[in-house]
């Protein structure tokens, strides 16, 4: 699919002229340019597709994105923002947006990690001198040697994504108070829709109704977005804050490889998190569960009257996600997109289990606030919960 027909121009909010002497730490730390290229380098081209099949394509992603979000506000009885509904992109811009939500998420953290080791290092005496042109070689060299492992694991996952709600990027140029922005990757959509021989209209429009309820989850919490910020920023920050324990932790975790990649495994989170990190991590996987599961749940609730053909849709793409080839299924495994999958799949039955007893307008007070968030326990026990917030 030509790259010039979806939109490429995502806003992103990284430096592009070289290694910043004094800008942002995180700028120092990661080439983002260079990330942006390597994987605009090693992502694979979408299907072949004439240019006006992507003209429609990409029109018709558009206008079923504004058609799937009058069907989510009735079957979740919850308040459609206001707003573009989607923003559609190519590979390349999908790459551009993850790269600026990456580097939303570091800032804050590697920030703040900085500022304490180096008060630390005060406290005990130590030199707090800035590096001298050794060590500024030295993280020249780290920081393009992590732009481009970021490029990597970028392009690996710029053909896996259909669509994304992303509440952590910079808004739209032209609408700056707007909170998060909705992205569907044309390409890869039409790529599955042909792979599994699904009529364009109604897989368009299901994997609509999926991330436009994402949309409108983060509108009915507003609080949701930095809940979920401030938990990753505390991962990333005792990662970063720590790099001793870190190599301390990566010279154990070979031999727990196996374990990590292997079926139920939580990848390299599950491999390198302390105990404390791991509750926190599970905090944030229950609510991740309660998310994909409820967008599940409405993607097939919507029913046939609006998308004719979602029985096979969903019979298809659920083979589709257990179907993978051995390469793809163990770097899956490695980087915890398995258990994104178990995601779906948990947090559906949560959500089931919740309407069935309290309906769905007893199910949507857990937007009212991050305490009646279900726990990892209660994701598994709908009861527990209904229990708790109903009682």
């Amino acid at each position: 699919m030509p790259p010039s027909t979806p939109r490429t121009d995502v806003p992103t909010d990284h430096p592009g002229d070289g290694t910043p002497p004094d800008g942002p730490l995180v700028d120092r730390l990661v080439d983002w340019d260079l990330a942006v290229r390597v994987a605009g380098r090693l992502v694979p081209p979408g299907p072949q597709v004439s240019a006006r099949e992507a003209e429609r394509a990409v029109a018709s992603l558009g206008r079923l994105a504004g058609r799937a979000t009058e069907h989510v506000a009735l079957t979740t009885g919850l308040e459609v923002p206001a707003g573009e509904p989607a923003v559609v992109v190519d590979r390349p811009g999908w790459v551009r947006a993850n790269v600026a939500a990456f580097r939303s998420l570091l800032e804050v953290p590697v920030q703040r990690s900085a500022e304490q080791r180096t008060a630390r290092r005060a406290a005990e005496g130590r030199s707090t001198r800035k590096d001298g042109p050794a060590d500024a070689v030295a993280a020249a060299v780290g920081r393009r040697a992590t732009g481009a492992e970021v490029g990597a694991l970028l392009a690996w996952l710029a053909p896996r994504v259909l669509g994304q709600y992303d509440p952590f990027g910079p808004p739209p140029a032209d609408r700056p108070d707007e909170a998060g922005r909705l992205l569907l990757v044309a390409p890869n959509v039409v790529a599955v829709e042909r792979e599994l021989q699904l009529r364009p209209r109604d897989f368009r429009l299901w994997v609509c109704l999926h991330e436009e309820t994402h949309r409108v989850q983060f509108a009915a919490a507003p609080w949701l977005a930095g809940h979920l910020r401030s938990r990753t920023e505390g991962l990333v920050g005792d990662v970063v804050g720590e790099p001793g324990a870190l190599l301390a932790r990566l010279r154990t975790a070979a031999a727990r490889l196996p374990t990590a990649v292997g079926e139920g495994g939580d990848g390299l989170v599950g491999l390198l998190a302390t105990p404390e990190q791991q509750r926190v991590v599970a905090q944030v996987t229950a609510v991740m569960a309660l998310l994909e599961g409820h967008a599940d749940v409405v993607m097939d609730d919507v029913g046939p009257d609006v998308v004719p053909g979602v029985e096979t849709v969903r019979a298809r793409f659920q083979a589709r996600r257990g179907g993978r080839p051995g390469l793809d299924r163990v770097v899956r495994r490695l980087l915890g997109m398995d258990a994104k999958m178990r995601q779906y799949t948990d947090g559906a039955a949560f959500v089931r289990g919740v309407q069935e007893r309290v309906g769905t307008e007893g199910l949507n007070a857990v937007w009212t606030g991050p305490e009646l968030l279900p726990t990892p326990d209660e994701v598994a026990d709908p009861d527990a919960w209904v229990r708790r917030v109903h009682g």
